[in-house]
């Protein structure tokens, strides 16, 4: 049995494929943790959401920023963008089932046996895992509840730019989430800058990328993806970056969470 850690897949199905076969996945035996941005960007959304989906529990799939975009979409709350991809989604057959399964997947998996953590765009270093991983109920409970639509219609937005724990919804459920699946840099208050997208040598003034300022020596080891621009480098030794921008033309990665072998397809 492996558990094998996988990047954004943003739609890009031909390489989910072939990676699936490079690591020789059995889903009567090993299990893929995916982080998020499931679908949009690449051209077949519609054919990830259902594979995953028919794997069941051997495939843990958490939320990132283009999850939750399909979902504020499908709830009325958005309009699509010029560059999403995801009319074959809406438009499907089965998108009541496929978006259903996918609103109810979590924000975070943690697996305390293998002392490891999956997150779309990471931890902020002011959160234990345990802060983090109750956060992120509070914000499940709701995307999974009859309040979804009102979740949706104030999820956008770069306000608050800091957590502070009198924080009440819908500010309180949105940084949360902006932590959650769409931060890059911060400061060492855990005040976030979601508007600087790339090069981590290019952080703005008394920023950092969010890894930076996590424990040298911390009890979980953290995969995380959202963040094409690193193309997997992380200069931290337990946390491992995940994207490498299959969706931009580069590869999708895996990694096997025992040996830490990676493995890639281009796209």
């Amino acid at each position: 049995m492996a558990s094998y850690a996988i990047g954004d897949i943003q739609g890009c199905y031909s390489a989910l494929q072939c990676l699936l076969e490079k690591i020789d996945f059995n889903p009567q035996h090993d299990k893929i943790w995916v982080a998020g941005d499931l679908v949009n960007r690449g051209p077949q959304s519609l054919e990830c959401l259902r594979l995953l989906k028919s794997l069941g529990d051997a495939a843990i799939c958490i939320l990132g920023n283009h999850d939750l975009h399909l979902l504020a979409i499908a709830h009325g709350t958005r309009t699509a963008k010029s560059k999403d991809t995801l009319n074959d989604v809406l438009s499907a057959p089965d998108k009541i089932e496929l978006l259903d399964w996918l609103q109810h997947r979590p924000l975070i998996h943690h697996d305390k046996e293998q002392k490891a953590l999956l997150v779309h765009a990471g931890i902020p270093h002011i959160w234990s895992t345990k802060q983090a991983k109750k956060l992120a109920r509070e914000v499940e409970s709701i995307l999974q509840g009859s309040h979804a639509k009102q979740y949706f219609d104030a999820m956008y937005g770069d306000t608050p730019h800091s957590w502070n724990s009198s924080l009440t919804p819908p500010d309180r459920l949105r940084v949360i989430t902006n932590y959650l699946t769409r931060m890059r840099f911060c400061t060492p208050s855990g005040q976030l800058d979601l508007e600087s997208k790339g090069d981590p040598a290019q952080c703005p003034p008394q920023y950092s990328p969010w890894f930076k300022l996590r424990d040298p020596h911390p009890k979980v080891h953290i995969y995380f993806g959202h963040w094409a621009a690193l193309n997997g480098h992380c200069e931290h030794p337990d946390i491992t970056a995940l994207d490498t921008g299959c969706s931009w033309g580069n590869k999708l990665t895996a990694v096997n969470i025992f040996t830490k072998e990676q493995f890639q397809c281009n796209c």
